[in-house]
């Protein structure tokens, strides 16, 4: 398992991988320590500590589901920050992504909407 995003596009694969090994600290560390996650829906959950935490209760509740890599959107790259975005498989209307370069280059998730209600 890689440890670090060399691409944006590669925080969705390896988010699926850690979900799947229900690896919340490993989820956590794709975030920048002061991320802010869009859930559970309706919520905010702001940094990399609260993030593994909603991941572990997510993950109490829901012991079977087994998570895919979802087709990609085109990222959108504005310097040191891109937008990324899927189709999702479960038709909840969308996800998008912000993430930053950091300075070795590899990239970490600042702001995530997980879903979108169309």
């Amino acid at each position: 398992m890689t440890n670090s995003a060399k691409t944006p596009e590669d925080l969705a694969r390896l988010f699926v991988e850690r979900a799947n090994a229900r690896d919340a600290e490993g989820i956590a560390a794709l975030y920048e320590p002061d991320a802010m996650l869009a859930y559970p829906p309706g919520s905010e959950t702001v940094g990399r500590d609260a993030i593994r935490a909603a991941m572990e209760k997510m993950f109490a509740h829901n012991t079977t589901a087994e998570f895919t890599v979802e087709e990609a959107l085109p990222t959108v790259y504005h310097g040191e920050l891109a937008l990324t975005s899927t189709k999702p498989a479960d038709n909840t209307g969308g996800r998008v992504q912000v993430a930053r370069r950091q300075a070795d280059g590899s990239w970490l998730r600042i702001i995530d909407r997980p879903e979108i209600r169309s």
